[in-house]
Parts: C-alpha cells; structure tokens; sequence
C-alpha cells in the first residue's frame, strides 16, 4: 500500500472545534428527542448548521433543507402533528426570518409545539445597515413575530441563551401549546461555552406534567350526564390522546357524536353513533342533530373558531353546552356555556368513566351490533350531499367521485392532510378511509397501532388561520414523523403553484407521499364565492398547467387523471409503495360547488 493510499484510509484525526452556544442548542434538541430540524442555511445562522452536522454524527437531530423557509415551517408543523412532539424550524436573518411567518402564524393559530430559531448579523453591526438585518434598528423580525409566538426573545449575550431556551421550550408545549422564537445574532451562536456553564435540565421538560383536573366541575358534568335523555359529544382536534375513553363515554351514556371539521380524523366515520362533521365542509345530519337541541352537549378540545363552530352557531353555543379544555383560552370563547370544565382531556375523560361505571345510576355498557363494513359505508354515504356523485363515471372527474375512491382505495393506515380551500371543503365531507376494523366499537382512526402516545390523525387540515400550500409541506413533515405510513397530499392547482416546490424535498429523502392536484385551472373557493355571492368574476383564473409534467422534470413520477376509468386504472398499493413522491394531476370538473355555504354565511354574502 503506498502513503496515498494509506492515508486516504487513515481514521480522521481532525480534533471537533470547541463547542459553542449552538451546541448547547443542538443538545438541547436532542434531549427533547428531536429527531429533525427544517429549514433553509444562511450566513447569519451558520454556525447552527455547524453544530447540526457535528450533532448528527453523534445521533443527534438531522438537518432537513426545504425550498422556501416557509415550507420548512409546514413540515415542522406536521411533523409536531403526527407526533404531539415539537418541530422546529429555523431561517437565516431578514427574508429568511419573514418568509417563516406565515407557517409560524399558522402554528400559532392551531396549536402546534414549535421552536423558531432566526439568525442575526453579528450585534457589533446593528444599526449599520448590515446586511439582512432584522433587530431593532433594521427590519425588526422580532417585533413581527410577536403576535404569533407564546414566547418571543432575542439573545443579546451567551449567557442568556440556557435560559431562554428553557423558557421558549417550556412555553411552546404547555397549554395552549404553539410556536416560541428566539433570534440569535452570529457571533452569540459562535461564542465558546464556558466550562463551568451550568445548564438547565432540558430532558426534564419531556417528564410528564401532573394532570390537573377541576374535580368538582368533572362531577356535576356527571351528574349532568346521569340525567341527559341522550347527550350529544363533539370531539375536536384536541382530543388526539383521549379518544378511546370518549369512545368509551358516548357508549356508557347511551349518546352520540359528531366531530369538528379538524377531528374528524380521530375517529371512525363509519361508526354507527357517528352522527358527521358540523362546521366547515360538514354534513346537514350534525346540523340537524344540534337542531333539534338535545338536552346536553359536551365538546372537548376545540376553541370555537369560525370553521369549528358552525360559524358560532347558537344550536352549539347556548345554555346546554359543556366546554372541556386543558386552556384557558378556548374555554374563554364559550363565556354562554352551562359549565366549564378546565383540565386534561384524558383525565377529565377517565375521571367521568370512574364516576359513570361506579354509580349504580350508571347505564349498562352494552357492546355495539356488529356493523358490516358495506353497511357502515352506506351509513355514512347518506350522510352526504351528493352520494351519486361518489359513484359515476365521469370526465372531467368529479372531485366526489375522487375523494372516496381515495378513501376506498389506498391502505388504512394512509395519512391524509388537505390543502386549504376546496381540498379542504372535499375532504371533510366526502373523505371516509376504508378501515378494516369497521365491525368494532372503537372510534379512532385507521392505523391507529402506528400512534406514538397519543391518536395521530388520519386527516389533517388546518382550520383558523389556513394557509395555501401548507398541506405540501406538512405532508414532508408527517412523512419524516412516521415512515411506516403513506401520505395523500389533497391539494390545489392554486396552492400547488404557491409552494409545490417541496415536493423535491420528498424526493430527495425518499418518501410515500402521493400528491393529488385538483386542476380546474382556477382559483375554486374563489370562483364559486364569487358566484355564490352574485359577486363580480374576477381574478380567480389560473393558467392550464400539466402538473405531471412538472413532476417529471424534477425526476419524480406523474400521472394525468382526465376521467373516472383513468382513476380506477391506478395502483395506489404501487403508488404508496415506491420510496419517493408520486404527482397525480387530476382534471377535475370545476363546476361542482364544494360544501362551503358556512364560509359564505359568515362573510355575509350568503345568498
């Protein structure tokens, strides 16, 4: 062997530099047991990604590049979804920092654990005019961030940052959980640590929190439930670790539930006291049932936007409303409710099965009949508007007709998160997966023994603050959270053309995510408020575009879907199965209007 070749096999003897404030930020991710870090590099956050890369070779977190900071926030966002652990996401300074907002303002808004780590020039430079600046005396990005964080700081001196950190750790996963920013100048980042630095216990921050519960509000909600004729559930989006219980309790109290728009995904469509969503997208049957004002109603885990609410329908929000929540500021939206009950959801759920089963007033739990899957599917297709749509044979397809062949079609563990707009609208309302275990009692969703700690949720959409194209990337993120189960992007042409870049990042990380685009080359929540309205038609045209084409100039598989024989032709079983992103640009018929009369009842332009 010559002295070439023995060196180039020689081990690396290269000493690591010594570590600095980012390394204590890395370490700090790594005992939370975060697994990744979405975002794009910049000079004034370097060091970070210094510290990422000597991290990841000790099984640290790992650097995930998206194209535009704003998809690194999505994926952070679904990665925290599917989890119920923390994203973070990080940017450089200036437009770094501000193309993250919106993602953030999204988090914000829906409850997601976040850390949002910004870079500055270095602070000798502020009020120079550095480049990208974005302190006090530039563009101040911390100000900006003010309004959509629980916790907003910059790190003037190192000897801050163990502290901050804690406190923006702390913040972004108690209750109401959501993003916390801290902007961090270069040189801070660069700064040694000090041997004797004394560092906060960051893993403890993972040791579970007592599971406070108002004992005397969870006892006269079972009293009340001992008299209700037949209580009516509504089971929000933050009911992710208590599902089976409530499953449990609408059993014991001989009730019935309906869902938000946002939780549908936790339970079974198709189960038989499923009464459908009520709110954005949902079915004229949960309308009806609040309607008919049953003598109690218990919602959990929902703070009553407009989505959720039924655009604050008084069939909800009235007298015989119980509100259940673990934050004070969703149950502050309900100030007309009979009772508040502020604790844990699975703890107030496990207390009141303790008292209902104890009592010898307590109903008998009789099991469920069996319910054949083919029964349960035409139970909830009545449910819908348009149930001969979800069967014809069409071309353009009718987007019906396509949500449920989704539905039917791929696995039952597959993950589903839709795009805001009409994605969204379709989903909600049509979209019911085939789940093998439709003849059982149990409410969760399918593929539920892939959980981490809690219910995942088969169907994800954002609800008040809902962005274009965060579906795009929070499929990335949900896809990295959980590599045992595909993912189904429903998203527009619209949206696709604002952020359908992140489907390289797919890509390049190999993942199970099928993209579906539903091309009518417009703008559709647009152009059928518009219609709907009686308003003027503008603005909401799109260019034709072959979407599959575009995919195929990146490498990746796509597929033109112009009539419903093209759609059953697919093997979605290939699809999901392949390690790497499939586009389907589906010629959807733009003229069927989405189930979106609530949105024009509270723009007040209802017709």
């Amino acid at each position: 062997m010559d002295s070439k070749t023995a060196l180039a096999f020689a081990p690396d003897l290269t000493p690591e530099p010594a570590r600095d404030a980012a390394d204590l930020l890395v370490d700090a991710l790594a005992a939370l047991g975060v697994e990744y870090v979405f975002g794009v590099p910049g000079g004034a956050i370097e060091p970070l990604y210094n510290a990422l890369a000597r991290g990841a070779r000790r099984g640290g977190p790992q650097a995930i590049v998206a194209r535009n900071e704003q998809g690194a926030a999505y994926m952070a966002d679904g990665y925290a979804r599917e989890t119920g652990r923390l994203g973070v996401c990080i940017a450089t300074s200036g437009p770094g920092a501000t193309n993250l907002i919106t993602g953030v303002a999204c988090a914000y808004d829906n409850n997601v654990p976040m850390l949002v780590i910004t870079g500055q020039p270095p602070i000798k430079n502020f009020g120079k005019g550095a480049l990208q600046e974005s302190s006090c005396t530039g563009i101040n990005t911390v100000a900006m961030f003010r309004p959509c964080t629980r916790y907003n700081s910059l790190v003037s001196h190192a000897d801050q940052l163990p502290t901050k950190l804690f406190n923006a750790l702390m913040q972004a996963q108690r209750a109401p959980s959501g993003p916390s920013h801290l902007s961090i100048p270069v040189d801070i980042l660069r700064q040694p640590l000090p041997d004797d630095v004394e560092l906060p216990d960051f893993a403890g921050l993972l040791r579970r929190a007592p599971m406070l519960v108002d004992l005397p509000a969870s006892r006269e909600l079972a009293r009340l439930l001992f008299s209700a004729r037949e209580p009516v559930w509504l089971i929000g989006d933050g009911c992710g670790d208590a599902v089976d219980e409530l499953m449990q309790l609408v059993q014991l109290t001989d009730g019935c539930f309906i869902t938000t728009p946002d939780g549908k995904g936790l339970v079974n469509p198709r189960h038989p006291r499923y009464r459908g969503v009520f709110g954005f997208g949902g079915h004229a049957s949960a309308a009806a049932l609040l309607q008919d004002e049953p003598d109690l109603i218990v919602a959990l885990g929902t703070g009553f936007g407009e989505f959720n609410s039924g655009g604050w329908s008084t069939a909800l929000l009235n007298g015989r409303l119980v509100h259940v929540d673990d934050s004070d500021e969703n149950l502050m939206r309900s100030p007309m409710a009979r009772l508040h009950v502020r604790g844990h959801i699975k703890s107030v759920c496990d207390q009141l099965i303790a008292l209902l089963a104890s009592s010898e007033h307590g109903r008998d739990a009789q099991l469920l009949p069996f319910l054949h899957p083919q029964v349960a599917r035409q139970a909830y297709e009545a449910m819908v508007d348009s149930p001969r749509a979800l069967r014809g044979d069409s071309s353009p397809v009718k987007p019906q007709r396509l949500v449920a062949t989704l539905g039917e079609r791929c696995p039952p563990q597959t993950r589903f998160v839709a795009d805001a707009g009409n994605s969204a609208a379709w989903a909600v309302h049509y979209l019911a997966p085939q789940d093998r275990r439709a003849d059982r009692v149990a409410g969760h969703a399918p593929g539920g023994r892939e959980r981490r700690g809690r219910h995942p949720s088969w169907l994800r959409v954002t609800m008040d603050f809902a962005p274009m194209g965060w579906a795009i990337g929070s499929a990335v993120g949900i896809a990295m959270a959980n590599r045992r189960c595909p993912v189904v992007c429903l998203t527009g042409d619209g949206s696709y053309l604002m952020n359908g870049q992140e489907i390289t990042v797919a890509a390049e990380l190999g993942l199970p995510v099928l993209y579906v685009v539903l091309n009518d080359g417009a703008l559709g929540m647009v152009k059928h408020g518009q219609r709907l309205a009686g308003a003027e038609p503008i603005g909401f045209q799109l260019p034709k575009v072959d979407f599959a084409a575009m995919a195929a100039a990146m490498g990746i598989p796509g597929h033109v879907v112009r009539s419903s024989q093209d759609l059953d032709a697919l093997d979605f079983h290939a699809l999901l199965s392949r390690r790497g992103p499939t586009l389907l640009d589906v010629r959807i018929d733009g003229e069927e209007v989405p189930p979106m009369n609530l949105r024009m009842k509270t723009l007040g332009t209802a017709r």
